[in-house]
């Protein structure tokens, strides 16, 4: 599991070296173009229920690329570090985790976990982001249940008898 970055520690890097160019390097390898620019950078707030009941909330920066055919256009540590700080109202106070929201045949948002500083350049490393349930407790069948299941056994002409079995009214 990676830790997701979070804006101070970005906007140091990137006022620590100012002229160095960015780039964007997805978790398989391969990077976005090097002349995409961040359009937008907006603060997300989420409110939710999760599958147990609990009400949750969610914020964080998110930082959204795009590029054209114009392949001169190369986007500065410095140039986000005061993009970055023109968003700082919209932000508010929370030193927010940062994603990174790309298109590569459909919208994706991907963690900002790492950067490495090379020659000129600096690296931002994104890494996946993957669902999971969050009330294991609530909606999950107990290990207990489970490790005495034995297929070879179960009588299928029994009717089922757990919380996704359908009830009749």
């Amino acid at each position: 599991m990676f830790l997701t970055m979070k804006i101070t520690e970005l906007k140091k890097e990137l006022n620590s070296h100012p002229a160095a160019h960015l780039r964007f390097a997805l978790p398989n390898g391969e990077s976005i173009p090097a002349h995409a620019h961040v359009t937008e950078v907006a603060r997300v707030d989420k409110r939710f229920i999760d599958c147990g009941g609990t009400l949750r909330s969610d914020s964080h920066c998110r930082l959204q690329t795009w590029f054209s055919d114009d392949l001169d256009h190369r986007l500065t540590a410095g140039k986000l570090a005061k993009i970055l700080d023109m968003a700082a109202p919209v932000l508010g106070p929370e030193d927010l985790e940062v994603d990174v929201e790309h298109e590569a045949g459909f919208i994706t948002q991907f963690p900002l976990t790492a950067l490495d500083v090379t020659a000129g350049e600096i690296i931002l490393r994104l890494s996946e982001r993957h669902t999971a349930c969050l009330a294991p407790d609530k909606c999950m069948p107990s290990k207990k249940i489970m490790s005495g299941f034995n297929p070879l056994k179960f009588d299928f002409k029994q009717p089922a008898s757990s919380c996704c079995a359908s009830k009749e009214n």
